[in-house]
């Protein structure tokens, strides 16, 4: 596989869906020789919502991120920001010591709010040469009515964009 030029940067966006990790691990193993010889680590960005957005997340595997009521007081939106934030520290644990195993270089990044714009910001900041982010399993009328995160970022990240699909 060719090798990324030293100045080039990858990152790759996760979160606790299943897809995630299948896309992580495709990173991992597919682009590692370019990685290590890139002298630059591999940034795992996690995008942590905001209480304040009041979305509803679901997680095929581990815990749930908490979600805040339509009508949450201040001090809520603080818990489920605070519980928030230990998932995703969590989950950026578990990437570092797998990267460990493999003997990748990594960094951590959390975004908070819309995971899409998170992401695309993190790009934009850490100067991203390439974004890999899993691609969401939709049907035809999803895809028509919804704009998902990968399609979003294919659009609108400064940067190259792969999009994986776990087969």
């Amino acid at each position: 596989m060719a090798s990324i030029e030293s100045s080039k940067k990858v990152m790759v966006a996760i979160d606790e869906a299943e897809a995630s990790y299948h896309t992580f691990m495709w990173v991992i193993k597919n682009l590692h020789e370019s990685i290590t010889n890139s002298g630059n680590p591999l940034l795992i960005f996690f995008a942590q919502p905001s209480a304040a957005t009041n979305n509803v997340f679901a997680a095929s595997l581990g815990g749930a991120r908490i979600y805040s009521p339509l009508s949450s007081t201040h001090d809520c939106n603080n818990s489920v920001d605070e519980k928030n934030k230990i998932v995703a520290t969590k989950i950026l644990e578990k990437a570092k010591i797998i990267c460990d195993e493999y003997k990748i270089s990594a960094e951590t990044i959390v975004g908070v709010g819309d995971p899409k714009e998170a992401i695309c910001e993190a790009v934009k900041k850490n100067d991203i040469t390439l974004l890999v982010i899993a691609g969401e399993e939709q049907g035809a009328v999803k895809r028509v009515l919804t704009w998902s995160v990968s399609n979003y970022c294919v659009q609108y990240a400064n940067c190259n964009v792969l999009v994986v699909k776990k087969p």
